[in-house]
């Protein structure tokens, strides 16, 4: 299945099905004057200007390199890449998830990166081609009440969330794009037919239905229900206002579909006018500036050694997360159409 018809009705239906982890701003910045050097790069990013802005700022006052920056839904800069080819203005390509950089390197577009850059993050969090690299992680977790429930009352595998025993009493939220991409993985790792089953297990328990990670977040805390499908800093951000909010995180393990760390991560067009600075920037995101940036303001997990995450966040290299080649998070198509066809959209 080609990319570009993969991500294009999802770029169509991006308020709707890609609600990312971090909100995308979806008006373009406005270009930044040359450096004394003349040193300019073109950014296309699916993180929003909000998160990513004060980073370039950084990253211009450490370099002198300026950064023009249009900010998109990250389906939606992806699908402009593609359409633009060979002919695109963008030197790096800055996405929400890892599906959007596979897509865009399946088709040829994306340049190597150097090897000091790739060897700086974890050979599950980068492309095997070498193409992209992860530059922050997001994992998937079972958050839940801890007036009602301990960790020792959870199941093992997110598939023994199907037992009845659970039903009226889960959370998820079947239109964020971060339960989407989950669910991609679901189809990769374990096979379509699997995939239903778990679907369908978890509908005939009667979940509640939220529009967002934080909803769910919210339902779990008031005890509207006993757990919710969502990634880990949503509550790590709720700790930093209401230390007190009677819900905890878990983790599942052993290569379970459930504990899948997506990544937010960039790459260089291989048409990029100003490889040099755009191959600078990336390793600007990988530098130990930019990682405790990412954990101290989204409390997302840094993907580089040495840098500390929350307290009450398991260190990243004790996550078994299933083995995957994330590229393959692009086929959001298919997920939408078995999520339709279980009724669950």
């Amino acid at each position: 299945m080609n990319h570009l018809r993969r991500l294009l009705p999802i770029a169509a239906a991006a308020t709707v099905v890609l609600s990312a982890c971090a909100p995308d701003d979806t008006a373009s910045a406005p270009a930044g004057s040359a450096s004394a050097d003349g040193s300019t790069l073109t950014l296309y990013s699916g993180r929003s200007e909000e998160l990513v802005g004060p980073l370039l700022d950084d990253f211009t006052e450490a370099t002198g390199i300026e950064v023009e920056a249009r900010y998109g839904d990250t389906a939606e800069m992806a699908n402009l890449i593609l359409t633009e080819g060979e002919n695109s203005p963008a030197d790096v390509f800055f996405a929400q998830d890892a599906g959007a950089l596979g897509a865009v390197a399946e088709q040829g577009l994306l340049a190597p990166l150097p090897e000091e850059t790739l060897g700086a993050v974890d050979e599950r969090f980068k492309s095997p081609n070498g193409d992209w690299v992860g530059v922050s992680g997001r994992a998937r977790v079972v958050t839940y009440n801890t007036d009602t429930l301990s960790e020792t009352d959870l199941p093992d595998s997110i598939f023994g969330f199907t037992d009845p025993a659970w039903s009226g009493r889960i959370g998820w939220a079947p239109t964020n794009g971060s339960f989407q991409s989950f669910v991609t993985a679901l189809r990769e790792i374990e096979g379509e037919d699997r995939a239903r089953e778990w679907l369908e297990g978890i509908q005939a328990n009667d979940p509640s239905v939220y529009e967002g990670n934080n909803p769910a977040l919210d339902a779990v805390i008031a005890g509207e229900v006993d757990v919710a499908f969502i990634n880990h800093y949503y509550l790590m951000q709720r700790l930093d206002e209401d230390p007190e909010a009677a819900a905890a995180n878990y983790f599942l393990a052993d290569g379970d579909p459930g504990a899948l760390v997506n990544v937010a991560g960039a790459g260089v067009l291989n048409t990029a006018e100003n490889d040099e600075a755009a191959r600078e920037l990336i390793g600007f995101l990988l530098s130990e500036q930019a990682q405790e940036y990412f954990a101290g303001e989204t409390h997302e997990y840094p993907l580089i050694e040495g840098v500390e995450v929350d307290a009450g966040m398991p260190p990243l290299e004790e996550i078994g997360t299933p083995e995957i080649d994330l590229s393959d998070l692009a086929d959001l198509e298919g997920t939408l159409d078995l999520l339709q066809e279980v009724g669950i959209l």
